[in-house]
């Protein structure tokens, strides 16, 4: 076996391990105790819609499973933002049937719709009183429910969406031996997301936001898809920005996916990087097929209507460098900026981007490499952002 073939072996072998070890996944999302905590130890609660396809879980606490189920349920889960949470971070409760709200993330109450008329009904009364904005978030692979759920509320919050927040939960096994497995649950999961997405529409939503992570990345454009097949691919006008973190996608699948869909109204924005570990163990699994996440010709893409943000060099506190977009605190933060702009973060005016960029780093306090490392390969330009200061390579 050629030596390249025993480097990728070892990588596939040391990130089972370490995930397994690392990434627990204990499930139970309501807690059996809640202690008390003051409203100034708090510092925010984050009512999220949910639709899924998993099934409903038996165990105590649990909502939903890594099974996957014929029709999709709804829920809503009330989760509390610790006041000593710092951006970019999840402070989850080592034992989950515990939750101290004073110093974790915590899920005081869920309820169950009893189908889909009532959570419509109850998304178009939360999205009346948010300015009829809504954000959806889909998560990646070796995701429980649990986790997802928490990682959603972290992003919601670090990014400062003011909108109405809607999770879409896939059925990940949440392990990560079950790679196979949540590929093929993800494609499971494509018209459930395509429903959730038009009941977005019915329920009165003017501006729908879409963020997916790695191979949530999947569903999201194999809905999109859809949508273009039906002729109706941008929900009469209100899908607004579509950003895809660390996606896990083949990348000729991705070019054939977006020359389905057309070029968008508004470029959907890819952030990638080359030193990705998780996706270089995807594109291992897959025939060295390179991902669309860490794929190295930008301009490549931009054709097909897409901004690419290469945050190669930007820091993370994942080894794997696999969830930069929420744990680095600048990017969750640009993130939150563009989702709140009636235009686009990256319209190829780089005095605007890089005085977003600066202010938000200002504002931080903090570098996390920020700044100095991200390039932005639009359409009409490229911005590079070094030493706090932007230039057209």
């Amino acid at each position: 076996m050629p030596f390249h073939k025993f480097q990728h072996l070892f990588v596939l072998l040391l990130v089972a391990l370490i995930a397994g070890c690392a990434n627990p996944h204990p499930s139970r999302l309501i807690a059996e105790t809640i202690a008390p905590a003051r409203a100034d130890q708090i510092a925010g609660t984050h009512g999220i819609f949910i639709a899924t396809n998993r099934m409903q879980a038996e165990k105590p606490g649990e909502l939903f499973a890594g099974g996957r189920a014929p029709d999709p349920a709804f829920a809503k889960v009330e989760i509390t933002v610790p006041a000593v949470h710092e951006t970019g971070k999840m402070e989850l409760a080592p034992n989950p049937r515990v939750a101290d709200p004073a110093r974790y993330f915590a899920a005081r109450r869920a309820i169950l719709f009893a189908g889909e008329n009532d959570f419509e009904t109850a998304l178009r009364n939360d999205i009346a009183a948010h300015s009829g904005r809504a954000l959806v978030f889909i998560h990646g692979y070796n995701t429980g429910f649990d986790e997802a759920v928490y990682r959603a509320a972290q992003i919601f919050h670090d990014s400062e969406y003011t909108g109405t927040p809607i999770l879409f939960s896939w059925p990940s096994a949440g392990r990560t031996i079950d790679y196979v497995y949540d590929s093929n649950s993800a494609t499971s999961a494509r018209d459930a997301l395509e429903g959730t997405l038009r009941t977005l529409a019915r329920a009165g939503a003017r501006r729908i936001d879409v963020v997916a992570h790695s191979m949530g990345s999947w569903v999201t454009m194999e809905a999109l898809r859809q949508l273009a097949i039906s002729g109706d691919r941008d929900l009469g006008g209100r899908l607004a920005d579509v950003v895809l973190a660390s996606p896990d996608i083949d990348i000729d699948v991705f070019k054939g996916q977006m020359r389905r869909y057309g070029v968008p109204e508004r470029p959907f924005a890819v952030l990638t990087s080359q030193n990705d570990r998780a996706l270089t163990l995807s594109g291992f699994i897959a025939g060295n097929q390179p991902r669309l996440g860490d794929y190295r010709n930008a301009e490549d893409l931009t054709g097909l209507g897409v901004t690419v943000i290469d945050v190669t060099k930007v820091s993370s506190g994942d080894w794997l460098n696999h969830t930069k977009f929420a744990e680095n605190p600048v990017l969750v933060r640009l993130l939150g900026e563009r989702l709140s702009s009636e235009g686009e973060l990256n319209e190829g005016n780089e005095d605007v981007v890089v005085g977003q960029v600066e202010n938000l780093v200002r504002g931080l306090g903090q570098t996390f490499g920020s700044a100095a490392d991200i390039v932005i390969t639009t359409p009409l330009s490229v911005i590079e952002l070094a030493t706090g200061q932007g230039r057209r390579r």
